[in-house]
């Protein structure tokens, strides 16, 4: 049965190769810890959709944004570019004018390129994605409004012969957990994640998350189902990826791996294996080229920081990069904190530059702009870790950080045992840490803030807050 599966393969690529350039289809979950799924280890979550895509493409079991926050992740995915250089390095901020992403690229090369859902980037002449209607950008939902799918649908069969590139950015699981059925998920049967702090509050409302999950992973089932419809779904790369992690202490808004590390599923019938994995690694910078290239376009010198992965999924590479990098800045959501980090897909490494600051993140809190408590889980955290000492640690890993951080990720995902002080792993620390210099002068990062306060009102202004390097 194998042999016959392949010779279909191989017919079917034979078809699509003869095919004009492929559409594109790309995914975005919003605010979802790629751990948490299924077919990254998750245990709780049921997301059958997201299960029958990764067995019918390729997953990459080593993929990262550049930062855990929704506008610079999707900055940096449109664009291309770290977030330092096209500028938006804190969220709500924006990139700098005149940055260039998908539409200007591949606009040219005869695509029509639409965003469905949530857009968060600006500004808006760097971003001009055709706006197409559905799947409410809000990040409050109404549990009992249908999908508007219509939009999507007269996008994919508009033209036929004219290729698209269409963006849906679901809002789900973003917080307010309001959306599925959390009685599928009984607080009390949850397992919860070891960087989790176990409170009755937090097995609440992480049943609520999961059900969200699960919802999501519906709409990926609908938005396949209408691809299938439009009769393009052979000659379509379809892309979904998990964003950053979720809004838990130690995922958003942090360089700790579930933070920065996103899940990637690629299906192309007759151009990449169906049921493969690839430790290749990559990050959401290299998106953009990889789909000017497979588009026929090379982009202009220095267009991108990324570099296209088109060959890992043909099945042609094995790897792609030797280093995947990260930061964090915290601001506008609390008092500046930068951190910036280095992954070469086996070790981490984090440097804290205010180390003797104590972190504070007004989502995690609770807080909202009017003072009022959003989420409730944070302060049970901190009156348990009293008498508690596994969620005291937790507490105390996320208020106070050392100056650097050294992890055997691979063995140890949830990062918990800091090997930077540990005299066997010094040459690691000292490899990434001399490959993270590097990467922080090429991209003219300056460091610590010398105005937090001019920081702070720049980015409610939606300014980018780095100087062009």
């Amino acid at each position: 049965m194998k042999v016959i599966g392949f010779l279909l393969w191989l017919l079917i690529v034979s078809t699509v190769s003869a095919q004009a350039k492929p559409n594109i289809l790309l995914i975005l979950a919003d605010d979802c810890t790629y751990n948490d799924l299924p077919v990254y280890g998750g245990v709780n979550a049921k997301t059958p959709n997201i299960d029958s895509l990764a067995s019918q493409g390729l997953t990459f079991n080593r993929a990262y944004v550049s930062e855990a926050i929704c506008q610079p992740c999707r900055a940096e995915l449109y664009t291309g570019q770290y977030p330092m250089r096209n500028g938006c390095a804190w969220n709500h901020s924006a990139s700098r004018p005149g940055t260039r992403s998908l539409p200007h690229h591949l606009a040219p090369l005869g695509y029509r390129i639409g965003l469905a859902g949530k857009s968060h980037v600006l500004p808006e002449a760097s971003f001009p994605f055709e706006s197409v209607p559905g799947f409410d950008p809000s990040c409050v939902r109404n549990p009992t409004q249908a999908h508007d799918l219509a939009g999507a649908r007269e996008f994919m069969g508009r033209k036929q012969d004219e290729p698209f590139c269409l963006v849906i950015a679901l809002v789900d699981p973003h917080v307010p957990w309001v959306m599925g059925d959390a009685t599928k998920y009984p607080p009390k049967k949850i397992q919860l994640p070891p960087n989790i702090a176990d409170t009755p509050k937090t097995r609440d409302d992480f049943s609520r998350y999961l059900a969200e999950i699960t919802y999501m992973d519906g709409q990926v089932g609908e938005i396949l189902s209408l691809l299938k419809e439009s009769g393009q779904e052979q000659n379509t790369l379809v892309l979904f990826s998990s964003e950053q992690g979720s809004q838990f202490p130690g995922n958003k808004w942090t360089n700790w791996d579930t933070g920065l590390h996103t899940a990637l599923i690629a299906r192309w019938p007759g151009q990449i294996l169906p049921g493969q994995r690839t430790d290749a690694l990559v990050q959401y910078a290299d998106v953009a080229p990889t789909l000017v290239d497979l588009a026929g376009g090379k982009g202009s010198e220095n267009a991108f920081d990324g570099q296209s992965f088109a060959a890992v999924l043909r099945g042609e590479k094995k790897d792609h990069r030797a280093f995947a990098y990260g930061l964090h800045n915290n601001i506008p959501e609390g008092p500046a904190y930068p951190i910036r980090t280095v992954t070469d897909g086996e070790y981490r490494y984090i440097r804290n530059l205010t180390p003797n600051d104590l972190y504070v993140e007004k989502h995690i809190m609770g807080i909202q702009g009017n003072g009022a408590l959003n989420n409730a889980y944070w302060p049970t955290w901190v009156n348990f870790a009293s008498d508690n000492p596994a969620i005291y640690a937790l507490v105390k890993r996320y208020v106070l950080r050392p100056a650097e951080e050294v992890y055997h990720t691979a063995s140890d995902p949830f990062e918990r045992i800091n090997l930077a002080d540990d005299p066997p792993h010094r040459a690691i620390r000292t490899r990434l840490a001399g490959e993270l210099d590097r990467w922080l002068l090429e991209q003219g990062d300056p460091g610590i803030p010398q105005d937090t306060k001019e920081a702070h009102q720049a980015a409610k202004r939606g300014e980018h807050l780095f100087p062009k390097p």
